[in-house]
C-alpha cells in the first residue's frame, strides 16, 4: 500500500473512531446524567422520609397527648360525679337528721319497742346506714372535738379525764365528713 492508501484508509478510520468517540461521550454524559438523575431522586426520597417520618412522631406525640387530656377529663368527670352523688346524698341525710333524733327520743322513752313505727325505724336505720352514715354515740371513748361538741364538764364514775361521760345528743358521719358533731358530757376524772 502505498502512502496515499494508508492515509485513505487511515482516514477512514478516523470518522469511525471520531463518530465512537463523540457516542462513547454522549453515552457517558447520558449514564452521568441518569446518574445524577438518580442521586437527586434518593436524596428527595430520603428527605422525604426523613420529612414524613419527623412528621409521624409529631403526630404520634399529638395523639399521645390527645390521649393523657381524655383519660385526664373522665377521671375529672369521674371524680366530679361521685362528688356531686356524695353532696346529694349528704344533703338528703342532713335533713334527715331531726327525724333521726326524734326516732332515738321515742327509743328513749320506750315508745319503739314494739309496733309498726319500731318496724320502720328499724328500716330507715338500715337505709341510712346503706348510704353510709354512721352514729357517733359512744360513751367512754376519748374526747375527739372534731366529732364531739363538749356541752358540759363533770366528774362521771369510772369514766377518766377527758373522756365522754355521756352523750346527749346522737352525731352522725359520713366517710370521713361528719354531718353533725355529738353533744356530749366530758368526765373530768374526779
Amino acid at each position: 500500500m502505498s502512502e496515499a492508501q494508508d492515509q485513505n484508509a487511515n482516514s477512514g478510520q478516523e470518522p469511525e473512531n471520531e463518530q465512537n468517540a463523540a457516542n462513547e461521550q454522549q453515552t457517558a454524559d447520558a449514564l452521568g446524567q441518569a446518574e445524577a438523575i438518580l442521586n437527586e431522586a434518593a436524596a428527595g426520597v430520603e428527605e422525604a422520609q426523613a420529612e414524613v417520618t419527623e412528621k409521624e412522631n409529631e403526630l404520634r406525640n399529638d395523639l399521645l397527648r390527645l390521649q393523657a387530656e381524655y383519660v385526664n377529663y373522665r377521671k375529672r368527670v369521674e371524680r366530679d360525679r361521685v362528688a356531686v352523688r356524695d353532696g346529694a346524698v349528704q344533703s338528703v341525710l342532713a335533713t334527715l337528721l331531726p327525724v333521726l333524733d326524734d326516732i332515738d327520743a321515742a327509743r328513749a322513752h320506750g315508745d319503739l319497742a314494739d309496733g309498726p313505727f319500731a318496724a320502720i325505724a328499724k328500716k330507715l336505720d338500715t337505709i341510712l346506714e346503706s348510704h353510709g352514715l354512721e352514729r357517733i354515740d359512744e360513751a367512754g371513748v376519748e374526747f375527739d372535738p372534731s366529732v364531739h361538741e363538749a356541752l358540759l364538764r363533770q366528774p362521771v364514775p369510772e369514766i377518766p379525764a377527758d373522756h365522754v361521760g355521756q352523750v346527749l345528743r346522737a352525731g352522725y358521719r359520713k366517710g370521713t365528713y361528719t354531718m353533725r358533731a355529738a353533744q356530749v358530757l366530758v368526765a373530768t376524772g374526779e
